[in-house]
């Protein structure tokens, strides 16, 4: 069986984000729930240590700012119409995964990036890297309806389709490190009438810890370079 594309979660996955979340989440904070900052600052947000643990342990972001972070619905729904903005003004650095630019650059197919971040933050990135050449196709929040965000498959779908003329009979890895991607991955194949199959793989080197997840990856890799050989075996 031969891959056809891979696509790429980012925060987390590519880069590790977390300095920079934290800061924006602050930032957020003091304007939607300002009750929430200083002294009654969430102690996940105290540490990357404690935000490694609601991060991986939540089932997406509105889970993560209503019971890890303490939000309101309302207040999280206004966090995340702020969320694009902040990502792009905040200058906090974001640092690729050590071995992420010797592993993407080893790929010879498709790649593709579908992502929660903002397609601009992430091209940003990947320029800085000189790493833009190696992706057909990124899609980010701000590219599908705020009813269609991960684990909904449309962007995954979407991302598929500009990278593809037709769909049908590929074989596709989705790589992520959340409960979330693997049922992202889960839901692309179903979104694709499953006539073409998406493999899911869960990257540990950013503290995902799979034992308690409902939704199992079908495989896992310590550090990046780990995806070739899984890459080389379906060759």
């Amino acid at each position: 069986m031969y891959i056809d594309a891979i696509l790429w979660d980012y925060d987390g996955t590519l880069v590790n984000s977390v300095p920079k979340n934290i800061n924006i989440t602050k930032q957020i904070l003091s304007q939607v729930a300002p009750r929430l900052v200083g002294e009654n600052l969430p102690n996940y947000l105290k540490s990357e240590d404690e935000y490694h643990i609601a991060n991986h342990q939540s089932k997406n972001w509105q889970d993560l700012y209503i019971n890890y972070y303490g939000m309101s619905e309302n207040e999280m729904l206004e966090a995340g119409t702020l969320w694009t903005e902040y990502q792009l003004k905040n200058t906090t650095p974001v640092e690729l995964f050590s071995g992420i630019k010797q592993t993407i650059n080893q790929i010879k197919i498709p790649q593709g990036i579908c992502s929660q971040n903002s397609s601009e933050n992430i091209n940003r990135v990947l320029e800085q890297n000189d790493l833009s050449h190696k992706f057909q196709a990124i899609i980010g929040y701000d590219d599908i309806p705020n009813n269609a965000q991960k684990p909904n498959p449309f962007g995954g779908i979407k991302c598929l389709e500009q990278i593809f003329e037709d769909t049908v009979g590929k074989t596709i890895f989705y790589i992520g490190d959340h409960e979330g991607d693997v049922e992202f991955a889960r839901n692309i194949n179903k979104g694709l009438n499953e006539r073409s199959k998406v493999i899911a793989i869960v990257a540990k080197y950013s503290r995902a810890d799979t034992k308690n997840w409902n939704y199992k990856p079908d495989f896992e890799i310590e550090k990046p370079i780990d995806l070739i050989e899984i890459i080389n075996n379906y060759s």
